[in-house]
């Protein structure tokens, strides 16, 4: 299995990701139906986001929360639709990748879905 440990290797993964999340039932319709994501400006986003996480590159310039925030008051964005993104994302790593940064974008992606599940539902209740 190839390790992860490029900017291509990221888009590789960031691509083969989102060809699932798109076809997905339990999530597809955020990215296709509510946000309408324009994929060639998303996707870039996408790349630089995790090679910023991965591999300290700092080429991310974004607030991913306050993103989701807006989505989030169109359609409550829920514990189920992170752990679906959580799944879907660790098959897509464990599907391509091994090693080190592999094993690092799944625990960074526990670590997000978890905060964004809760801060999610944090401003639902507010």
């Amino acid at each position: 299995m190839k390790k992860l440990e490029s900017r291509e290797d990221i888009e590789h993964l960031v691509n083969s990701f989102y060809a699932k999340v798109i076809k997905d039932e339990t999530i597809g319709f955020f990215f296709t139906d509510i946000a309408k994501v324009k994929w060639d400006k998303h996707l870039p986003k996408m790349y630089s986001f995790w090679e910023s996480i991965l591999f300290g590159q700092m080429t991310y310039k974004g607030n991913p929360m306050g993103a989701h925030f807006p989505i989030n008051e169109l359609q409550a964005m829920e514990q189920k639709h992170f752990d679906r993104w959580l799944g879907l994302w660790k098959k897509t790593v464990e599907e391509n990748f091994a090693g080190e940064y592999a094993d690092m974008a799944i625990y960074k992606a526990e670590n997000i879905a978890k905060l964004m599940a809760f801060k999610m539902d944090l401003a639902r209740r507010l």
